[in-house]
């Protein structure tokens, strides 16, 4: 006898039918770089994850430049980046928008050396940046302001790990780069012959950012837009009390975890920063105008240096209107 499945197939179906079935959450791949600054936090306490309702990759990168590449590949759709990288990228036509402004960078970045008690002492040093960073633009704007050929100096191309290791082994004389590494660096007796706070006074202003592709933004607004208010919320939270965030606070532990600084040296990181609020993003400061600015600045110097071939504008890869409305 021949077993009828038709009903069984039928009933199958039918029972499926009634059954509303979750919808498969979007995807969002978040490339991030471990700086000590207040989104660490609601990464660390999947806050993201609940307010985009996505699945939420994190990837971590050594620097802007490696987090440019994994956008043009199509591998990240949200990326922390310098706003050297970010203007790189721009110059190249990469469809890449900035949509937060961390904040500029000062004391947070900085030039530490051994050795070496001037700037003309600099020629014939090894001295190592990550290439195509805000370091990088950093540290060749000191030279220019010092007078100092970048060909007099040995510099060297390597990730911020790299060069705490080789700071400890003793194969560089020095490095342009950011905390916690230049913290690690200052604490094994390295000194600093200028910071990202006097370079900004010399021509030089730098700033993080986060940025996103085009086309993820266009298919996904309230997404960036969650990511936006999330980003913002963690960042007023702290500039709204940032004694809060003290050494022994859990903000500073969950920092730590995430970025490898010791939770002693949060607070005092986190000061090396100016950090930009939600409502700052829209201003004339940020991303309602400066921002474009700073990107078009940024290319005209590195377009001296044959290192990117400035366009006429940079607003295109500006936008303000994911911040407008997290604010609403």
């Amino acid at each position: 006898m021949t077993l009828r499945r038709l009903p069984v197939t039928l009933t199958l179906a039918a029972l499926l039918a009634g059954v509303s079935l979750p919808a498969f959450a979007e995807t969002l791949r978040i490339g991030w770089q471990q700086i000590v600054e207040p989104s660490r936090v609601p990464q660390a306490d999947k806050t993201y994850e609940g307010a985009t309702g996505a699945e939420v990759e994190w990837h971590l990168f050594g620097g802007g430049a490696d987090v440019i590449a994994a956008v043009a590949a199509g591998s990240i759709d949200i990326g922390y980046v310098g706003s050297s990288p970010l203007t790189a990228a721009a110059s190249q036509g990469l469809p890449v928008e900035a949509i937060y402004i961390v904040g500029n960078i000062a004391e947070a970045e900085a030039l530490a050396v051994k050795g070496i008690d001037k700037p003309e002492d600099l020629k014939g040093k090894k001295i190592a940046t990550p290439f195509v960073s805000t370091a990088h633009y950093s540290l060749l704007t000191a030279l220019k302001h010092w007078g100092v050929a970048p060909s007099d100096v040995s510099l060297l191309n390597l990730r911020p790990q790299e060069i705490a290791a080789a700071w400890e082994r003793g194969d560089i004389d020095g490095a342009y780069i950011w905390d916690p590494v230049l913290n690690q660096i200052k604490t094994a007796g390295g000194t600093v012959l200028a910071d990202s706070s006097a370079v900004a006074e010399w021509g030089g202003p730098t700033f993080d950012a986060w940025i996103v592709r085009k086309d993820y933004a266009e298919k996904h607004p309230d997404i960036v837009t969650a990511f936006v208010k999330v980003t913002g919320d963690a960042t007023d939270a702290y500039l709204a009390n940032p004694a809060a965030w003290g050494a022994d606070s859990a903000q500073a532990a969950k920092i730590a975890e995430l970025t490898g600084a010791p939770a002693a040296d949060v607070p005092a990181l986190l000061k090396g920063y100016v950090f930009a609020g939600l409502k700052d993003q829209t201003s004339d400061k940020f991303l309602g105008g400066a921002t474009a600015q700073a990107i078009k600045a940024t290319a005209a110097f590195l377009q001296e240096q044959g290192a990117a071939t400035a366009l006429e504008d940079y607003a295109g890869n500006v936008n303000a209107s994911f911040a407008a409305a997290a604010q609403k």
